[in-house]
């Protein structure tokens, strides 16, 4: 969702477009690091399977973005009168277009349909999206609450009580997990990891979560609250969710591989609190000198993501079985001394720089790439 975002009375909510900006630029920098993943500073990798980094909270943080989106982008819709089935096949369409996207970057630059990868980041983003603009359009806020509660637990339930088949008990392992089961039994093509992918059909379910506890935080911008009374129930809703996210990692533990009830609560959480912090520095008290570059990522979120996906083919590549940019740069900054994981920072950041030139050249001109 890139639509400007616009609370009630007309409140122009700059930190949101911020906070999904300042999101869109770190998951640029922590998919694209200099060398292979192993090679990065431990913050910038994700957890290898239970547990959690800073760079798990990106992905989760995105989709709680999609759902505050879809409140303040379609509750002004439904007061204007537009009808239900005209915002429907908007969503419909909307959510096709940025699906086949994730295909096509899958597919790109080879474009090896017998190998095809449909699972993907895009693709979860736009399920979560059809998802629950869906349930904001047929539903009210209580009731996407509890569907939101709910999908929690039965996953949990699912995932910890159904003996997995083959193996005759549940389990939570790589690859052995009713998950993963399901991954390879009903997605065609190539899978992620092999046998499974954590954009898989079973941990769709709680990422849809996820974009429901961002639907809840967007009734609440848009309700009667003054600011301040906004700000409160986002740090305390947020330190509510994040507080029983660890408690559930006892049960039933942290792990976005399989974005389990714990893990969206967890981040869910944090991003509560996040976007609370930035309202309150951006919208509250008018510090936003600092927001220019979250604004430009946030402004053409997608089309940022899209073009980081695009870039790899030409930066990694070996004309004439000749060193790749990626391999000049990376050798000679490890040959002159600097550290594998600051080398591969520094191409990372460099990487997110080359990404932000053509998004700057779009938001300069008021060009915003609706998908």
């Amino acid at each position: 969702m890139e639509t400007p975002t616009t609370p009630a009375k007309g409140e122009r909510l700059i930190s949101l477009d911020a906070f999904r900006g300042f999101t869109i630029a770190a998951m640029i920098i922590v998919n694209d690091p200099g060398g292979s993943h192993h090679d990065a500073y431990p913050p910038l990798r994700h957890a290898d399977w239970n547990g959690i980094t800073p760079t798990d909270f990106i992905f989760p943080f995105f989709i709680f973005i999609v759902g505050v989106s879809i409140v303040l982008s379609y509750s002004p819709q439904q007061a204007r009168g537009v009808p239900r089935g005209k915002m429907v096949g908007k969503i419909l369409k909307r959510s096709a277009i940025i699906f086949a996207l994730g295909v096509f970057l899958n597919l790109f630059p080879d474009f090896n349909f017998a190998e095809v990868r449909l699972p993907g980041v895009l693709q979860r983003i736009a399920l979560a999206f059809l998802a629950c603009a869906l349930l904001f359009l047929y539903t009210g806020r209580r009731t996407q609450a509890w569907l939101s509660a709910g999908i929690l637990v039965v996953y949990w339930l699912l995932m910890t009580l159904v003996p997995v088949p083959g193996y005759g008990e549940s389990l939570l392992e790589p690859g052995k997990n009713l998950a993963a089961w399901m991954d390879s039994l009903l997605i065609p093509g190539t899978l992620y990891q092999g046998t499974w992918d954590p954009e898989g059909i079973l941990s769709t379910f709680p990422a849809i979560a996820t974009g429901i506890t961002g639907m809840l935080a967007g009734h609440l911008l848009i309700s009667g609250r003054t600011r301040e009374q906004k700000i409160i129930w986002l740090f305390f809703a947020g330190l509510i969710a994040y507080a029983l996210g660890n408690i559930w990692n006892w049960f039933f533990p942290i792990n976005k591989n399989l974005w389990t009830s714990s893990y969206v609560l967890y981040t869910s959480g944090l991003a509560a609190m996040t976007l609370g912090a930035f309202y309150f520095f951006i919208d509250v008290l008018g510090y936003r000198k600092w927001t220019k570059p979250g604004l430009v990522f946030g402004s053409n979120a997608i089309t940022a993501y899209v073009i980081a996906g695009l870039l790899p083919a030409l930066l990694y590549l070996s004309p004439g079985g000749g060193e790749s940019i990626n391999s000049l740069f990376m050798d000679g900054l490890t040959g002159a001394g600097l550290s594998q994981p600051f080398a591969s920072l520094l191409w990372a950041l460099g990487f997110c720089l080359i990404c932000y030139i053509p998004v700057y050249f779009l938001y300069k001109k008021q060009l915003f790439i609706k998908v």
